[in-house]
């Protein structure tokens, strides 16, 4: 199974954009690509799949499957599973998620799975979304912002990962405002934490399929989700 755990600094750093542009462009490149965010939440949609992440991520890779494969559990409140859990009294769905996830690689050849939040989100009590990673047992790609503070999240983010023993393959600057040079900041990055900045995504204004495949192999080392 060739999957990757698409985890960010923080919330709102572009985590489903940035997704949906890899599956994309891994798309276009021939690449069978399923997508998958274990839990959401949020205000549910009226149509379509509940939550607008997965939308967006199924119409990105083209996919058909089923909502409950490519969302296992949502929650109908803006907050993180473990605390949108105990205020409906619903319990987090893991081992519905680890199936689900071997369930849509049977049908596809690369899963991109998207986090919710930080890498120590909580999902249930001492269990967070890097302990759902390393039950997965597949790498995580980080998406960081280019604002200021976000050296300090990402370092915190890499030592997790180091900590659970989650390889991480490479680092996306999500470049949609204002901050540090990306030049600056992705020497600071690379040099502090010893791992590869893949490249960094500018200001995205045109969402089509074909202006993010253009940006996306113009901005990014792909290569690592080809080996």
């Amino acid at each position: 199974m060739k999957s990757f755990f698409i985890t960010g600094t923080d919330t709102d750093v572009g985590k489903t954009y940035v997704t949906a542009g890899l599956a994309v462009t891994l798309k276009k490149m021939g690449i069978d690509v399923g997508v998958m965010k274990p839990f959401a939440a949020g205000v549910a949609q009226k149509k379509g799949f509940k939550s607008e992440d997965i939308e967006i991520l199924s119409n990105a890779a083209g996919i058909s499957d089923p909502e409950n494969l490519v969302n296992p559990q949502f929650f109908p409140i803006p907050a993180s599973p473990y605390t949108a859990s105990r205020m409906l009294k619903i319990k987090p769905k893991i081992a519905t998620v680890l199936s689900s996830l071997k369930k849509l690689s049977q049908l596809h050849e690369l899963i991109l799975v998207e986090g919710m939040g930080g890498i120590m989100t909580p999902i249930k009590k001492n269990y967070y979304v890097s302990s759902l990673i390393k039950d997965m047992n597949i790498p995580t790609v980080i998406v960081a912002s280019s604002r200021i503070g976000t050296v300090n999240h990402t370092l915190m983010t890499c030592i997790m990962c180091k900590n659970y023993k989650i390889p991480i393959k490479g680092i996306i600057i999500n470049n949609f405002e204002k901050g540090y040079s990306i030049s600056e900041l992705k020497r600071d990055i690379e040099n502090l934490t010893g791992v590869k900045v893949l490249g960094s995504i500018p200001f995205i204004k045109n969402m089509s399929d074909s202006s993010l495949h253009r940006i996306f192999t113009k901005n990014l080392d792909m290569g690592i989700f080809l080996k």
